[in-house]
């Protein structure tokens, strides 16, 4: 598989494991833990995709030449 599709689907795998986690969080009445746990899970994802964004970058940095 492509790399850019295994990213995609590390992605993925991240946002329904905080949302499922969030829910039984939720549901256990444990709010404010919730929140950390999809905040914590936006961060993870936007880590992982740290070497795409630095990838767009560079490209275009060198499109525009800069």
């Amino acid at each position: 598989m492509n790399m850019d599709i295994m990213i995609i689907l590390k992605i993925v795998a991240v946002g329904i494991i905080t949302a499922i986690a969030g829910m039984l969080l939720k549901r256990a009445g444990k709010d404010e833990i919730a929140t950390v746990v999809s905040v914590v899970g936006l961060v993870v994802a936007l880590i992982m995709m740290l070497d795409s964004i630095a990838q767009l970058y560079d490209t275009l940095k060198g499109l525009f030449d800069l």
